[in-house]
Protein backbone atom coordinates (compact mmCIF):
# COMPACT_ATOMS: atom_id res chain seq x y z
CA UNK A 1 0.00 0.00 0.00
CA UNK A 2 1.01 3.43 -0.93
CA UNK A 3 1.25 6.51 1.59
CA UNK A 4 -2.13 7.69 3.37
CA UNK A 5 -3.71 10.87 2.16
CA UNK A 6 -3.70 13.61 4.63
CA UNK A 7 -6.01 16.18 4.73
CA UNK A 8 -4.93 20.02 5.79
CA UNK A 9 -7.01 23.18 6.51
CA UNK A 10 -6.14 26.34 4.84
CA UNK A 11 -8.14 29.41 6.54
CA UNK A 12 -9.47 32.45 5.22
CA UNK A 13 -8.53 35.44 6.47
CA UNK A 14 -9.67 39.30 6.66
CA UNK A 15 -7.97 42.63 6.54
CA UNK A 16 -9.40 44.01 9.54
CA UNK A 17 -8.21 47.02 7.89
CA UNK A 18 -5.70 48.15 4.96
CA UNK A 19 -3.94 51.21 4.42
CA UNK A 20 -2.09 52.09 1.16
CA UNK A 21 0.82 54.40 2.27
CA UNK A 22 2.66 54.62 -0.86
CA UNK A 23 4.37 52.63 -3.65
CA UNK A 24 8.00 51.20 -4.36
CA UNK A 25 9.69 51.69 -7.53
CA UNK A 26 9.06 48.00 -8.64
CA UNK A 27 5.67 48.61 -8.55
CA UNK A 28 4.67 46.99 -5.09
CA UNK A 29 2.35 49.04 -2.75
CA UNK A 30 3.46 49.46 0.89
CA UNK A 31 0.95 48.60 2.97
CA UNK A 32 -0.50 48.87 6.69
CA UNK A 33 -3.10 46.17 7.66
CA UNK A 34 -3.81 43.80 10.19
CA UNK A 35 -4.70 39.88 9.21
CA UNK A 36 -6.97 37.81 11.00
CA UNK A 37 -7.63 34.34 10.27
CA UNK A 38 -11.49 32.94 10.43
CA UNK A 39 -12.45 29.07 11.34
CA UNK A 40 -13.56 29.05 7.46
CA UNK A 41 -11.79 27.65 5.16
CA UNK A 42 -10.81 25.32 2.45
CA UNK A 43 -9.29 21.71 2.51
CA UNK A 44 -6.07 20.26 0.60
CA UNK A 45 -5.34 16.49 0.83
CA UNK A 46 -2.05 15.69 -0.25
CA UNK A 47 -0.58 12.28 -0.53
CA UNK A 48 3.38 11.85 -1.22
CA UNK A 49 4.15 10.15 -4.94
CA UNK A 50 7.57 8.43 -4.98
CA UNK A 51 7.74 9.42 -8.31
CA UNK A 52 8.72 13.14 -8.58
CA UNK A 53 5.47 13.87 -10.02
CA UNK A 54 3.15 16.84 -9.20
CA UNK A 55 -0.86 16.45 -9.63
CA UNK A 56 -3.64 18.66 -9.00
CA UNK A 57 -6.55 15.94 -9.31
CA UNK A 58 -9.46 17.95 -9.55
CA UNK A 59 -9.73 20.92 -12.22
CA UNK A 60 -10.57 24.20 -11.23
CA UNK A 61 -12.61 26.34 -13.15
CA UNK A 62 -10.23 29.28 -14.78
CA UNK A 63 -7.19 28.13 -13.36
CA UNK A 64 -4.32 25.92 -15.35
CA UNK A 65 -2.74 23.08 -13.43
CA UNK A 66 0.58 25.32 -14.55
CA UNK A 67 -0.94 28.47 -12.92
CA UNK A 68 -2.24 26.78 -9.73
CA UNK A 69 -0.87 28.24 -6.69
CA UNK A 70 -0.58 24.68 -4.72
CA UNK A 71 0.92 23.33 -7.81
CA UNK A 72 3.62 26.06 -7.87
CA UNK A 73 3.74 26.22 -4.11
CA UNK A 74 4.58 22.40 -4.40
CA UNK A 75 6.82 22.35 -7.29
CA UNK A 76 9.10 25.53 -5.79
CA UNK A 77 9.74 23.75 -2.83
CA UNK A 78 10.87 20.61 -5.07
CA UNK A 79 13.38 22.86 -6.37
CA UNK A 80 14.63 25.12 -3.24
CA UNK A 81 15.09 21.24 -1.36
CA UNK A 82 16.33 19.20 -4.24
CA UNK A 83 13.53 16.13 -3.08
CA UNK A 84 12.75 13.52 -5.59
CA UNK A 85 9.03 13.09 -3.74
CA UNK A 86 5.83 14.67 -5.62
CA UNK A 87 2.41 14.75 -4.67
CA UNK A 88 -1.15 14.27 -5.39
CA UNK A 89 -3.50 17.37 -4.48
CA UNK A 90 -6.82 17.06 -3.94
CA UNK A 91 -8.40 20.67 -3.54
CA UNK A 92 -11.81 21.38 -1.99
CA UNK A 93 -12.89 24.99 -2.59
CA UNK A 94 -15.18 27.08 0.47
CA UNK A 95 -13.48 29.84 0.07
CA UNK A 96 -14.50 32.73 -3.07
CA UNK A 97 -11.68 33.19 -5.64
CA UNK A 98 -11.14 37.30 -6.26
CA UNK A 99 -13.10 37.45 -2.63
CA UNK A 100 -10.42 38.86 -0.88
CA UNK A 101 -10.28 36.45 1.61
CA UNK A 102 -6.87 35.46 0.78
CA UNK A 103 -7.74 31.75 -0.75
CA UNK A 104 -5.22 31.39 -2.93
CA UNK A 105 -2.73 32.57 -0.83
CA UNK A 106 -4.19 29.97 2.22
CA UNK A 107 -3.64 27.44 -0.23
CA UNK A 108 -0.35 27.87 -1.20
CA UNK A 109 1.03 28.87 2.54
CA UNK A 110 -0.96 24.81 3.49
CA UNK A 111 0.96 23.33 0.76
CA UNK A 112 4.73 24.41 1.52
CA UNK A 113 3.88 23.87 4.93
CA UNK A 114 2.15 20.77 4.89
CA UNK A 115 4.86 19.17 2.21
CA UNK A 116 7.76 20.47 4.37
CA UNK A 117 6.81 17.97 6.89
CA UNK A 118 5.57 15.08 5.20
CA UNK A 119 8.75 15.36 2.73
CA UNK A 120 10.37 15.84 5.85
CA UNK A 121 12.97 18.58 4.59
CA UNK A 122 12.74 20.89 8.18
CA UNK A 123 13.20 23.79 6.14
CA UNK A 124 11.85 26.25 8.96
CA UNK A 125 9.05 28.62 9.19
CA UNK A 126 11.10 31.27 8.01
CA UNK A 127 12.33 30.09 5.06
CA UNK A 128 9.22 29.31 3.93
CA UNK A 129 7.82 32.60 4.16
CA UNK A 130 10.78 33.63 1.93
CA UNK A 131 9.48 30.78 -0.55
CA UNK A 132 5.58 32.00 -0.26
CA UNK A 133 6.34 35.40 -1.12
CA UNK A 134 8.05 34.79 -4.38
CA UNK A 135 3.98 33.03 -4.97
CA UNK A 136 2.25 35.93 -3.56
CA UNK A 137 2.29 38.77 -0.71
CA UNK A 138 -0.23 37.77 0.95
CA UNK A 139 1.18 33.98 1.35
CA UNK A 140 3.53 34.70 4.37
CA UNK A 141 1.37 35.37 6.62
CA UNK A 142 -0.34 32.09 6.42
CA UNK A 143 3.03 30.32 6.51
CA UNK A 144 3.86 33.12 9.60
CA UNK A 145 0.49 31.23 11.26
CA UNK A 146 -0.28 33.97 13.09
CA UNK A 147 -3.29 36.68 13.66
CA UNK A 148 -0.65 39.58 12.61
CA UNK A 149 -0.28 43.17 11.70
CA UNK A 150 1.54 43.46 8.84
CA UNK A 151 3.71 46.02 7.04
CA UNK A 152 5.69 46.33 3.65
CA UNK A 153 3.83 44.86 1.25
CA UNK A 154 2.53 42.56 3.61
CA UNK A 155 5.96 40.32 4.85
CA UNK A 156 7.16 42.37 7.81
CA UNK A 157 4.57 40.61 10.71
CA UNK A 158 4.04 40.70 14.16
CA UNK A 159 2.06 38.56 15.92
CA UNK A 160 -1.42 39.89 17.93
CA UNK A 161 -4.05 38.12 20.03
CA UNK A 162 -7.12 39.79 19.63
CA UNK A 163 -10.76 39.82 21.16
CA UNK A 164 -13.31 36.79 20.40
CA UNK A 165 -15.08 38.49 17.54
CA UNK A 166 -17.49 36.88 15.38
CA UNK A 167 -18.03 38.11 12.01
CA UNK A 168 -20.57 37.73 8.84
CA UNK A 169 -18.87 37.70 5.55
CA UNK A 170 -20.80 38.87 2.51
CA UNK A 171 -19.78 37.21 -1.05
CA UNK A 172 -21.02 39.91 -3.88
CA UNK A 173 -21.20 37.73 -6.82
CA UNK A 174 -18.07 39.61 -8.54
CA UNK A 175 -14.57 38.39 -8.47
CA UNK A 176 -12.65 41.09 -8.14
CA UNK A 177 -8.92 41.51 -9.90
CA UNK A 178 -6.00 42.61 -7.26
CA UNK A 179 -3.78 43.90 -9.87
CA UNK A 180 -6.31 46.28 -11.35
CA UNK A 181 -7.63 47.80 -8.14
CA UNK A 182 -4.11 48.56 -7.11
CA UNK A 183 -3.02 50.38 -10.81
CA UNK A 184 -6.38 52.48 -10.47
CA UNK A 185 -4.86 55.88 -11.17
CA UNK A 186 -7.69 57.05 -8.53
CA UNK A 187 -6.23 54.72 -5.75
CA UNK A 188 -5.34 56.68 -2.36
CA UNK A 189 -1.59 56.07 -1.95
CA UNK A 190 -0.20 58.52 0.49
CA UNK A 191 -2.28 57.48 3.87
CA UNK A 192 -0.69 58.37 7.03
CA UNK A 193 1.15 55.58 9.06
CA UNK A 194 -0.28 54.42 12.33
CA UNK A 195 1.73 54.25 15.50
CA UNK A 196 0.62 50.98 17.52
CA UNK A 197 -0.78 51.97 20.71
CA UNK A 198 0.84 49.97 24.00
CA UNK A 199 2.70 47.44 21.39
CA UNK A 200 5.15 45.51 21.86
CA UNK A 201 5.90 41.79 19.58
CA UNK A 202 9.59 41.83 19.65
CA UNK A 203 10.09 43.10 16.50
CA UNK A 204 9.19 41.57 12.96
CA UNK A 205 8.79 37.83 12.69
CA UNK A 206 8.31 37.88 16.85
CA UNK A 207 6.54 34.07 17.32
CA UNK A 208 5.05 35.04 20.58
CA UNK A 209 1.63 36.88 20.08
CA UNK A 210 1.03 40.16 21.83
CA UNK A 211 -2.47 40.59 23.63
CA UNK A 212 -3.83 43.97 21.99
CA UNK A 213 -7.32 45.73 22.17
CA UNK A 214 -8.79 46.77 18.93
CA UNK A 215 -8.12 50.32 20.50
CA UNK A 216 -4.17 50.00 19.96
CA UNK A 217 -4.73 49.81 15.84
CA UNK A 218 -6.90 53.33 16.10
CA UNK A 219 -9.86 50.80 15.43
CA UNK A 220 -13.76 51.33 17.43
CA UNK A 221 -15.04 48.46 19.42
CA UNK A 222 -15.95 46.41 16.49
CA UNK A 223 -12.28 46.27 15.44
CA UNK A 224 -13.40 47.17 11.93
CA UNK A 225 -11.46 49.78 9.86
CA UNK A 226 -10.71 51.82 7.05
CA UNK A 227 -9.82 49.67 3.35
CA UNK A 228 -8.02 52.27 0.91
CA UNK A 229 -8.91 50.09 -1.93
CA UNK A 230 -12.55 49.77 -0.97
CA UNK A 231 -13.50 53.46 -2.87
CA UNK A 232 -11.99 51.93 -5.80
CA UNK A 233 -13.75 48.56 -5.97
CA UNK A 234 -17.47 49.83 -5.17
CA UNK A 235 -17.16 52.26 -8.35
CA UNK A 236 -15.80 49.56 -10.52
CA UNK A 237 -18.30 46.90 -8.71
CA UNK A 238 -21.82 48.62 -7.80
CA UNK A 239 -22.60 45.00 -5.81
CA UNK A 240 -19.87 45.45 -3.28
CA UNK A 241 -20.90 48.97 -2.77
CA UNK A 242 -24.88 47.46 -2.22
CA UNK A 243 -23.67 44.75 0.10
CA UNK A 244 -22.03 47.57 2.15
CA UNK A 245 -24.64 49.28 2.29
CA UNK A 246 -26.96 46.67 3.55
CA UNK A 247 -24.25 45.39 6.15
CA UNK A 248 -23.95 48.75 7.41
CA UNK A 249 -27.31 48.98 8.67
CA UNK A 250 -26.75 46.53 11.12
CA UNK A 251 -22.96 47.25 12.36
CA UNK A 252 -19.81 48.57 11.44
CA UNK A 253 -18.33 47.08 7.98
CA UNK A 254 -15.92 46.74 5.59
CA UNK A 255 -14.28 45.22 2.49
CA UNK A 256 -11.47 42.67 2.84
CA UNK A 257 -8.45 43.13 0.61
CA UNK A 258 -9.01 44.05 -2.43
CA UNK A 259 -12.73 42.87 -2.65
CA UNK A 260 -15.05 41.52 -3.21
CA UNK A 261 -16.24 39.95 0.07
CA UNK A 262 -17.23 42.65 2.91
CA UNK A 263 -17.58 41.96 6.32
CA UNK A 264 -18.86 42.75 9.84
CA UNK A 265 -18.53 41.90 13.43
CA UNK A 266 -20.57 41.01 16.07
CA UNK A 267 -20.32 39.94 19.95
CA UNK A 268 -21.13 36.20 19.94
CA UNK A 269 -22.38 33.67 17.39
CA UNK A 270 -26.22 34.76 17.57
CA UNK A 271 -26.01 38.25 16.76
CA UNK A 272 -24.06 37.28 13.82
CA UNK A 273 -26.54 34.81 12.64
CA UNK A 274 -29.47 36.70 13.41
CA UNK A 275 -28.14 39.02 10.99
CA UNK A 276 -27.29 36.86 8.45
CA UNK A 277 -30.67 35.38 8.64
CA UNK A 278 -32.63 38.98 7.32
CA UNK A 279 -30.02 38.58 4.27
CA UNK A 280 -32.09 39.71 1.31
CA UNK A 281 -33.05 36.85 -1.40
CA UNK A 282 -29.64 36.82 -3.99
CA UNK A 283 -27.25 37.86 -1.09
CA UNK A 284 -25.05 34.94 -0.18
CA UNK A 285 -22.89 35.12 3.43
CA UNK A 286 -21.40 33.03 6.24
CA UNK A 287 -20.38 33.23 9.48
CA UNK A 288 -16.95 32.82 10.86
CA UNK A 289 -15.67 33.01 14.28
CA UNK A 290 -11.94 34.72 14.24
CA UNK A 291 -8.99 33.23 15.19
CA UNK A 292 -5.46 34.23 15.89
CA UNK A 293 -3.86 30.84 15.54
CA UNK A 294 -3.52 28.63 12.26
CA UNK A 295 -4.65 25.15 12.21
CA UNK A 296 -0.79 23.79 10.82
CA UNK A 297 1.32 26.59 13.23
CA UNK A 298 2.81 23.74 15.19
CA UNK A 299 3.60 21.73 11.90
CA UNK A 300 7.14 23.60 11.74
Amino acid sequence: MGPEPVSCSAPAKLNLFLHVLGRRADGYHLLQTLFRFLDFGDTITLCVREDGAVRRLQPIPGVAHEQDLCVRAARLLQAESGTRLGVDIGLAKRIPMGGGLGGGSSDAATTLVALDRLWQLRLGRERLQGLGLRLGADVPVFVYGHTAFAEGIGERLWAVALPPVWYLVLLPPVSVPTAAVFSDPELTRNSDPIKILGFSAGGAGASRASAVGFDAFGLGPSGVGRNDLEPVVCRRYPEVAEHLRWLRQFAPAAMSGSGACVFAAFADEAAARGTLDRLPAGMQGFVARGVDRHPLLDWT
